[in-house]
């Protein structure tokens, strides 16, 4: 190692040759207008909202002089990192996601495919880790200056970037630098099974969030979301879309049964039913509830979209005795006031201030719906969370979710859980006589009705709710916490 004493000596030699050359150099001062200025330029001025600098060298052809590792601050200075975490599509922020450096460079270890218990107190390897908030910030403490990874993670959605951090100051990063993966080359994407409906298109939402078209197949492509049709073979129809478009190679998608029949729905970490409107009977046979219950408990996260409420309501208890459902009519009042769940729930009092920080509310604690559902009669206190609901006529219960497995009794303690099931009587599209423009239908190819406008606030709460159901699994009424680190 160099002697402390002979590197201002090194130093100044570095300077001088590099003057000489033309190269910029910075001796991590913390001003550095060139550098920082060619990296706004580079980003495309994407850092406004985050309010950061882009990465300072790090990457192929840097130039600049890496600040010392080791360098001893002053009283009461920090190196610090900020930022805030972001949906794929770079437009909403994220709460509750996990940001660290790991202990060691280079490639992270993979995931093991398939469905799996992700629980939030496995710990992190990492040299310092922090949590984003609701309004999708983060501060990392005590991190080592030089050229460092830094990993943004959801669950199984998981980037690393690297970038250049200058001692005894803080380094905020841009939100490029800080936004979840749209393609396997980006980082890590969760294996999504998604069934299509003709009553909404939560297909169409998955490209909002900023899931590339390229990660769109069947369940033969390589892509992270696998397509299937769903009720095939139900005599209600309409259907939603069930196939893909010429430009992205215009292949049918398999039936919804081909996901429980192949033996190969524990491939899968999440899975989509989207609302058909109607019951889809004909997939949701005794073997196949048995078969997602079962996923469930291993870890498995399901998102069930209003009328497919029949995969709880047949299935064996003690999970079918965690919501009681009645089909109720359709309401008429458009927009609905719903209240968020903020009593005894810290996850839900997030959720509010989420809704207020994307734009998605105006009052704290109330959200707006559209095309409401009333499927909820009541639910089980110990087995499922309530988040959206409505004490006042018309009652429901809009939004719960179910930690999986469930407490068998009534009044036996909620047990630790391994997986998540989402239930939602929000719709999206049109076709659901939703507030926003897209729909799914056979008659036009994936993605042809999707649209690339702005998320209304309902499409804004399910994109809450879809990060949410991905993310690392705690007991719902608990307060999220920094996972353990291991240095």
């Amino acid at each position: 190692m160099t002697p402390r004493s002979a590197r201002p000596l090194a130093a100044l030699a570095v300077f001088i040759a590099a003057a000489c050359s033309g190269v910029h150099v910075n001796l991590g001062d913390g001003h550095d207008e060139a550098s920082a200025g060619g990296a706004a330029r580079a980003s495309g001025g994407a850092s406004a909202e985050a309010g950061g600098r882009g990465p300072r060298a790090g990457g192929p052809g840097g130039s600049m002089v890496d600040p010392d590792p080791v360098t001893v601050c002053p009283a009461g200075i920090k190196t610090t990192v900020s930022g805030t975490v972001f949906d794929p599509a770079g437009n909403l922020r994220l709460y509750n996601a996990v940001v660290y450096v790991p202990n060691v460079a280079g490639a992270l270890p993979a995931f093991p495919p398939g469905v799996a218990c992700e629980r939030c107190t496995e710990p992190v390897h990492a040299k310092t880790v922090a949590l984003s908030g609701p309004d999708g910030t983060f501060l990392l403490d005590d991190v080592p200056a030089g050229n460092v990874d830094l990993v943004v993670q959801v669950g199984k959605w998981r980037r690393k970037q690297t970038i250049s951090v200058t001692p005894c100051q803080d380094n905020p990063q841009t939100i490029d630098l800080t936004r979840l993966p749209r393609t396997q080359l980006e980082g890590d994407i969760p294996k999504i099974a998604l069934s299509t409906g003709h009553s909404d298109a939560l297909e169409c939402l998955l490209r909002k969030i900023g899931i590339a078209d390229s990660e769109f197949t069947t369940d033969l492509g390589g892509g992270r979301v696998s397509m299937f049709v769903g009720c095939q073979g139900d005599d209600n129809g309409p259907f939603g879309a069930n196939k893909f478009a010429a430009s992205l190679g215009g292949k049918a998608f398999p039936s919804t049964n081909q996901l429980f029949d192949s033996g190969n729905l524990n491939q899968y970490d999440v899975v989509i039913f989207s609302c058909e409107g109607h019951k889809c009977d004909t997939i949701q046979t005794p073997e196949n509830v048995a078969k997602l219950v079962d996923f469930e408990n291993k870890g498995g996260r399901v998102f069930l979209d209003h009328d497919h409420y029949n995969w709880l309501n047949h299935s064996a208890a003690p999970i079918k005795s965690a919501a009681q459902f009645d089909s109720g009519p359709d309401i008429t009042q458009s927009p609905l006031s719903t209240t968020i769940n903020r009593n005894k729930f810290p996850k839900g009092a997030a959720f509010a201030e989420w809704l207020m920080n994307v734009g998605a509310s105006t009052t704290l604690g109330t959200l707006d719906i559209y095309a409401a559902k009333t499927s909820v009669r009541s639910l089980s206190p110990n087995r499922a969370q309530s988040w959206i609901s409505r004490d006042d006529d018309p009652m429901g219960f809009y939004y719960f979710t179910i930690g999986t497995p469930v407490a068998v009794q009534d009044d036996d303690p909620i047990p630790e859980a391994c997986g998540r099931v989402v239930f939602t009587d929000l719709h999206v599209s049109k076709n659901g006589g939703g507030d926003a423009s897209d729909f799914s239908d056979e008659g036009t190819p994936f993605p042809g009705g999707c649209t690339n406008g702005a998320l209304s606030p309902q499409e804004k709460a399910l994109e809450f709710m879809f990060f949410d159901l991905s993310s690392c699994v705690q007991q719902e009424a608990s307060t999220p916490m920094t996972p353990p680190v291991v240095k």
